[in-house]
């Protein structure tokens, strides 16, 4: 299977607890800067910040 080009996976954790919720994919030539998205956190029990940490691959 072929690569999707200049898509790369980031990891996102809370700010609150500093535990990687989610992963998902952004294409680093339109999202130049890091990634900060309100979900929700299972441990806080409530939606919170969380941000882009991490790119794995």
């Amino acid at each position: 299977m072929a690569k999707k080009g200049s898509r790369v996976l980031a990891g996102l954790t809370c700010e609150t607890c500093h535990r990687q919720n989610y992963v998902t994919e952004k294409n680093k030539i339109n999202t130049s800067s890091s990634l900060k998205l309100k979900k929700y956190c299972p441990v806080c029990r409530k939606r919170t910040v969380h941000k882009e940490k991490k790119k794995l691959g």
